[in-house]
Order: structure tokens, then C-alpha cells, then sequence
């Protein structure tokens, strides 16, 4: 019997919301099923606003429509520096079943597929067994042919890795599309560089909905909430208010402490400014400080996303 998930996708200290379900194999670019959406009966869902109401009701409508993903990698270039030579593959991840108008993409070099395949053989050796990294050549690897070779072999290799449910689903595999663009991210918002954190933060956001939202969507909250934060200091208030109230449904719903005083804080700051009705927010507010005080110290939201990637 094959072993479950032992590392489902987690970012800084939060929580995973599951476990990975077991190692079944599924056919190529497979189908995956919803998530465990919102229910409006539970109780940490009673402070949700008409607006995270309809959300829900149009989560559920979509929850049992199967999401399948592809991956491509059209291009392939070869980058020449003064010590050192080499070819980096461009990889997009595409929802089917419907127009996907964020065809976003991320490089990476082969060496950096090879250190994946590794990490993955040390918790799923058994479920890899069938699965082949693309060999390395000894010659040629600058050959157009052989570029061109081993570009389709990793597209099909990374449709064979997403094929296994507990894989596709572990820390693994998210962080091989984002991590390193998330590290450049929060390395910019920290020197102040606000924009240009923006662009990485938006194509990670685009991947992490992609992959891990309908089975892990707490792994969403602190992209959303830097991207609250750089949208903020940028003086786009009414963006950064859309993007707390979008991570806030689960802040709440999956107790994210450390994120939900400062993001409420920062909602009703906003909520202000922008003449929008905070009260309900504000009565949260102050629900969060009275059963922390004491516990922890209130940071800004600013001052808890700086501490992401250190």
C-alpha cells in the first residue's frame, strides 16, 4: 500500500488545510474535483458579508465542474554570460475546459527540474517509479534538436508528475512554480520596491489558484495580502481593499492568526478612507485584539508580510 502526502503544501507557519488524499495515479493532465468550499452554517462563517455570500454561492454552482491543467513549454532559450552557459525553459500552466485569458509562465533551467525530481524521490520514491526525469546530455546540450528534445520531454514529464494526486498536491510541486518568483518578490516589497514586486506577486497568485486552490486555498492568503500591502503604499487604495477582502473569507475560516488582526486592521484603515461600511469589520477588530491581548504583540500587516521568505 502506497504512503500518503507526509508534506502537504504549507507557506511561513500556516497551517495546512489537509492532508493529501493517497497515491492514486490518475490519467495524464488529470481531473481534480472541487474543494471543501465555505458552508455558511458554520459558525466562523457568520460574520461573512452579502458579498462573501454570493462568492460562496457562486463557488458552489462551479464546485463539482472538473478543473483540469495542462503544461506547456513553448519556448527555450539559451542565456550566454561571461563564466557560464545555459538553457532555460519556459513553463506555462493552463486551465482547460474554458478560456484562460492568465496564461502567465515562469523559467526554469534543467538543473532546476533535476533538484526537484530529487526532493520528490525522498517522499515519493515508490509513486515516481513509472516516472523518468529527461536524461542529461553529455554533448549537444546547446543543439537545437536537442533543446528541442528535451523541451517536449519535460512538458510531458510535468503532466506525468501532476497525473498523481499526492504529488501534485504536495509542498514539492508548488513551490517548484513559485517559490523562487515569491523569494524575488518579497526581496523587492522589503526594499520598498513596491511595483516591481507587484508583477512577480500577480504571476504567482495566477499559479497558486491554479494549483492549489481547490484543495489548499489558505497557501493564497499571504500572496493576497502582499499584494494588499504593495497596492497600499502605492496609493491604489480601492485595489488593496478588493485584495484583503478576497484573502479575509480564509483568514476567518481557517483561523490564520497571525494574519487576521493585521489584515482587519488594515481593512478598516482602507474601509475609512474609501467612505465604505466598516462596522461589522471594526466589531471583528476588536474581538481579535480583547482575546490576544497579552498573547502577542498587534503588528501591521506590512510588518507580519516582511517576515515571509527570511
Amino acid at each position: 500500500m502506497k504512503s500518503s502526502n507526509p508534506h502537504p503544501a504549507t507557506v511561513g507557519n500556516l497551517e495546512p488545510v489537509c492532508e493529501a488524499g493517497p497515491s492514486d495515479k490518475y490519467p495524464e493532465d488529470s481531473v481534480h474535483w472541487g474543494y471543501e468550499d465555505l458552508n455558511p452554517s458554520d459558525s466562523s462563517s457568520s460574520c461573512m458579508t452579502t458579498k462573501e455570500l454570493q462568492q460562496y454561492w457562486r463557488a458552489e454552482k462551479q464546485r463539482l465542474r472538473p478543473i483540469k491543467l495542462l503544461f506547456e513549454i513553448p519556448l527555450a532559450r539559451t542565456v550566454d554570460q561571461t563564466l557560464t552557459k545555459y538553457v532555460v525553459y519556459q513553463i506555462v500552466v493552463i486551465r482547460s475546459g474554458s478560456y484562460d485569458s492568465q496564461r502567465v509562465s515562469v523559467e526554469r533551467r534543467y538543473s532546476d527540474f533535476a533538484r526537484f525530481h530529487h526532493q520528490l524521490l525522498q517522499d515519493f520514491n515508490e509513486e515516481l517509479e513509472d516516472v523518468k526525469l529527461p536524461r542529461k546530455f553529455l554533448t549537444g546540450n546547446f543543439n537545437p534538436d536537442c533543446i528541442l528534445e528535451r523541451r517536449l520531454a519535460l512538458q510531458d514529464y510535468l503532466g506525468q508528475l501532476y497525473a498523481i494526486r499526492c504529488v501534485r498536491q504536495c509542498r514539492q510541486f508548488l513551490d517548484f512554480f513559485t517559490e523562487p518568483e515569491q523569494r524575488r518578490a518579497y526581496g523587492l516589497l522589503r526594499a520598498g520596491q513596491f511595483q516591481m514586486a507587484l508583477e512577480l506577486l500577480h504571476v504567482v497568485l495566477d499559479l497558486q489558484e491554479k494549483l492549489a486552490q481547490w484543495y489548499n486555498p489558505v497557501q493564497l492568503v499571504p500572496t493576497q495580502c502582499a499584494l494588499a500591502v504593495c497596492h497600499r503604499d502605492l496609493d491604489e487604495q480601492v485595489i488593496a481593499f478588493a485584495m484583503g477582502q478576497r484573502a479575509l473569507p480564509a483568514v476567518r475560516r481557517y483561523g490564520i492568526r497571525r494574519y487576521r488582526g493585521p489584515l482587519l486592521a488594515m481593512l478598516v484603515d482602507l474601509g475609512y478612507q474609501l467612505g465604505r461600511p466598516v462596522a461589522q469589520l471594526q466589531e471583528e477588530l476588536t474581538q481579535v485584539k480583547d482575546a490576544e491581548r497579552g498573547q502577542v504583540s498587534f503588528r501591521s500587516l506590512k510588518e507580519v508580510v516582511v517576515q515571509e521568505f527570511i
